[in-house]
């Protein structure tokens, strides 16, 4: 499967789609809305694809008009989605173009969601952003930034000082665009979230690559890690019950991936991973058995964990078998296509 519906909250507040006042589908709620518009995570898009055409400027403008319409200076929160020509035909250049150019009247933004696109907008594989660097300097308030589609992504920065929530969503996440993630000087993060995806996708970032991360090397204030559609789960599991960082994670997501009864023993038999918070397994492949031993164990640990949406393996696919760990490709992550 892949992405299939749209974000209805962000950071905490609810998705209100920007329309102009005089286009807008229900104008008293725009109304309402522009009185406070700190209340809301308001998306950008144009849907009809009337909105950038009829605006002075392309997408500039239409980011322009947002921004004189919303007492810009008020607004905490973003998520832009599908714009014609530009972000849904994987050409993202013009957008984050426009935001930095935004940038200056947008001075009150804390968060940020670029590309909130479903398989109807663009399938996942063919979005290909390029540098989104200059966005994270652009604003140097930021403190949450995501971004869905990670093929051809690149995010070459330095650091940045205030980014507490660092999110990546993909089909396949790419050792050099980790290796990036890794080298920014981020000291305020806390949540850091990989969707790690299929070789196919470009996805062929290893644990090793992210050694300076499980280390305890680099990002050290990270407590909430999502390491999540894994095509390889069990190996994650594996590779984080030896590591350093599980001694101060706060938040461990390993969902959407192909956790299996190998890993989900590793779980069991490791004690870090019980005095974790919180535990995301959930679209897993264990047994049912197997199910309801971990989430016996560690709710009586005190853990919060969510094992739900059980998969059966794909039974056609049998033939298909890798040698290393015994594994098969009966076993799929979430979001591949």
């Amino acid at each position: 499967m892949t992405f299939n519906s749209h974000l209805t909250e962000f950071a905490g507040l609810p998705v209100f789609e920007y329309r102009p006042t005089q286009r807008a589908d229900d104008p008293l709620a725009t109304l309402a809305a522009l009185r406070d518009p700190g209340a809301f995570a308001w998306l950008l898009r144009d849907s009809r694809g009337t909105e950038t055409e009829e605006a002075s400027g392309g997408v500039e403008g239409y980011f322009g008009r947002f921004a004189a319409e919303t007492a810009a200076g008020t607004v905490t929160t973003l998520v832009v989605g599908y714009l014609p020509e530009t972000i849904s035909t994987g050409h993202s250049q013009p957008v984050r173009d426009a935001l930095v150019a935004c940038a200056p009247r947008l001075s009150g933004l804390r968060s940020l969601f670029f590309a909130d696109l479903t398989y109807q907008d663009c399938e996942v594989s063919w979005m290909n952003h390029g540098d989104l660097g200059p966005l994270l300097a652009a604003f140097p308030g930021l403190e949450r930034f995501a971004v869905r589609g990670t093929g051809g992504l690149e995010l070459p920065v330095d650091g940045h000082p205030a980014l507490r929530s660092l999110t990546l969503q993909g089909g396949g996440l790419p050792a050099d665009l980790a290796r990036q993630v890794l080298a920014g000087d981020y000291p305020a993060l806390e949540h850091l979230e990989l969707w790690l995806g299929v070789e196919n996708y470009g996805g062929d970032t290893s644990p090793e690559h992210l050694a300076p991360l499980l280390n305890g090397e680099v990002h050290t204030g990270v407590r909430s890690l999502g390491l999540r559609n894994a095509q390889y789960t069990d190996r994650w599991v594996r590779a984080l019950a030896d590591a350093p960082i599980l001694g101060r994670l706060e938040d461990l997501d390993l969902s959407m991936g192909t956790l299996t009864d190998q890993g989900a023993r590793i779980l069991l038999d490791t004690p870090g991973f019980r005095e974790l918070r919180r535990l995301d397994l959930h679209r897993h492949y264990m047994s049912e058995d197997m199910e309801k031993r971990v989430l016996e164990a560690f709710t009586a640990a005190g853990v919060a964990i969510d094992v739900s949406q059980r998969e059966e393996p794909d039974d056609d696919d049998e033939e298909w078998e890798d040698d290393e760990d015994g594994w098969t490709y009966r076993y799929y992550p979430s979001v591949t296509e």
